[in-house]
């Protein structure tokens, strides 16, 4: 049994009775031992690494809600507002202008066969002013193809003629379907039933998204952002054996960089309810120390800069409500009491206060139901989560994990645009959480923003907008309280923070490898630390970062 010690400048350990180290001490991918040198070298022959003396090394990062469609842009076309990494370690520059986006649609366009599609993702109408792309400003590209291209949130779509008039969504009765003035399809598809009806532009989409093949695309995007395990919040993997079985074989590979958890999407999966959580608890062989089924994910409603999420009275600030309830709320409870009685986690997307009303309502019948003292059922996104909601949700033992870069990426328009300025102002409150005594983590949701642990700490800890004022610095939290909500508390709300989350002996040997110490530096620079790579298990793995 071989021991490798690693020393470094500093050791965050994210464990509050030891938070801090000069050195930790490995054996068999797990931590033997955690503290000064001395300590470490007590348990006998070792090997000192100190490669790492130069460096910081962290409790390795917990992303507690991405999606496995982050390896979507190794293959498509990035259209989005800001620059983004890709998982090759490439950079995507962004697109600022409708002209801009019309010249680069055209540069895709001329590098494709006749009728092939024109598929591209990250478009977000809201940032351009003026009137909403739409499908007249797509044919401008084409006449002749198919186009169809992903928001950035992921609830939309919108499409040029050749898709309107392919199916004829002009005369088509379905809620979903975008319309201008006069009542006409103007190609804009609005949630999963609605983008759906796209079928063959679609089904290319989905092809592409869920292909489980590209799930090491996935992990290095995580690696990159230095994050050691991630969970892929919503697929629909159990029912493809054969597939499940395949990703069970790659994530138990040393080469695989993060701990999978793989939650499954219940709004998806075409099974009865009992029959998913009676697969979830016999998985077997299947689950192993890099992948992980301990939580379930139901979508409740859409996008607030979509205007598909339910929010309540007085409603949107400025523009036309779109709101969707993507699960009848009445559904709600016979959905989960299968999981919950299976003491399964549920995670459950929530941007509106509405959703978020229905979902609380639900849990708090079904621990009359059947108690489970330690459920940490999740309210994720938590975008506009009422005050009071929080209490009843701090009551009922639950946590949420909020989606802090919005307050960067969408908090401007949030303010102008889609909620006003009180409302905006305390979206994504993580400090009323913390007072309250609520367990929370933060997340990027990847795709929809860029998979990075830093930058959502650094949108929680700043409430910084890109035009340099404060989005409700009432809700801005510590440094140290937005490292735990990516390390340990992120852990905890997955069931796995006996496993992952902080440095401590017996937990799995995870770690991410930073050029600077987040307690140390300026708040407004914690998103530009640089992430050397991780180690996961024991095993190293540089950042291909260029």
């Amino acid at each position: 049994m071989s021991t490798t010690i690693y020393t470094a400048r500093v050791i965050r350990t994210a464990n509050e009775s030891q938070p801090t180290a000069q050195a930790v001490a490995v054996r068999d991918g797990k931590v033997l031992a955690v503290g000064s040198l001395e300590d470490c070298l007590s348990w006998g022959d070792a090997t000192i690494d100190t490669r790492f003396e130069n460096q910081v090394i962290s409790a390795g990062f917990v992303e507690a809600h991405a999606h496995q469609m982050e390896s979507m842009f190794a293959h498509i076309a990035y259209i989005g507002w800001f620059d983004r990494w890709r998982p090759d370690g490439t950079l995507a520059r962004g697109t600022k202008s409708v002209d801009e986006l019309i010249t680069r649609l055209r540069e895709i366009d001329a590098t494709l066969e006749p009728g092939a599609p024109l598929l591209a993702a990250g478009l977000d109408p809201i940032y351009y002013g003026g009137e909403r792309v739409n499908r007249h400003h797509l044919d401008e590209v084409s006449t002749s193809r198919p186009i169809m291209l992903m928001h950035q949130s992921g609830h939309l779509t919108t499409c040029n003629s050749v898709v309107v008039n392919k199916y004829d969504l002009n005369s088509m009765d379905a809620p979903g379907i975008g319309r201008d003035a006069n009542g006409v399809a103007n190609g804009e598809l609005r949630e999963p039933a609605a983008m759906a009806l796209a079928t063959d532009e679609w089904r290319a989409y989905v092809a592409m998204l869920s292909n489980p093949a590209d799930i090491a695309l996935f992990a290095q995007s995580m690696r990159n952002a230095g994050i050691t395990t991630a969970a892929d919040l919503a697929n629909s993997l159990l029912r493809l054996p054969a597939m499940i079985e395949r990703l069970s074989n790659v994530t138990k590979e040393d080469s695989f960089p993060v701990r999978v958890v793989a939650a499954t999407h219940i709004n998806t999966i075409g099974m009865q309810m009992q029959e998913v959580a009676d697969k979830l608890c016999n998985l077997g062989t299947i689950n192993h120390d890099k992948l992980h089924f301990p939580i379930v994910k139901l979508v409740l409603d859409g996008s607030i800069q979509g205007f598909t999420a339910m929010i309540s009275w007085p409603g949107v600030f400025k523009g036309e409500d779109h709101g969707q309830f993507l699960v009848p709320p009445e559904q709600v409870i016979d959905l989960l009491r299968p999981f919950h009685r299976a003491g399964i986690g549920i995670h459950c997307h929530c941007n509106g206060d509405l959703t978020a009303g229905v979902f609380i309502d639900a849990i708090d019948q079904l621990l009359r139901e059947h108690s489970w003292l330690d459920h940490r059922h999740t309210i994720t996104h938590a975008q506009l989560v009422t005050n009071a909601q929080l209490r009843r949700a701090k009551n009922l033992g639950m946590c949420c994990n909020f989606f802090s870069n919005h307050v960067w990426t969408w908090g401007e328009q949030h303010r102008a645009i889609t909620v006003g300025p009180d409302r905006a102002d305390r979206i994504d409150p993580c400090a009323t959480a913390e007072r309250l005594g609520i367990s929370f983590a933060l997340h990027s949701d990847a795709p929809v923003t860029p998979p990075s642990q830093l930058h959502t700490m650094w949108a929680a800890v700043n409430r910084v907008m890109p035009n340099g004022k404060v989005l409700g610095p009432n809700e801005r939290i510590s440094v140290a309280s937005a490292y735990k909500a990516v390390t340990i508390d992120a852990a905890y709300q997955m069931h796995m923070d006996h496993l992952v989350g902080s440095i401590e002996v017996g937990k799995f040997a995870d770690f991410t490898i930073l050029d600077m110490d987040p307690f140390e530096v300026d708040p407004m620079e914690l998103r530009d630390i640089n992430v050397w790579g991780t180690v996961v298990g024991g095993v190293i793995h540089p950042s291909n970062r260029g």
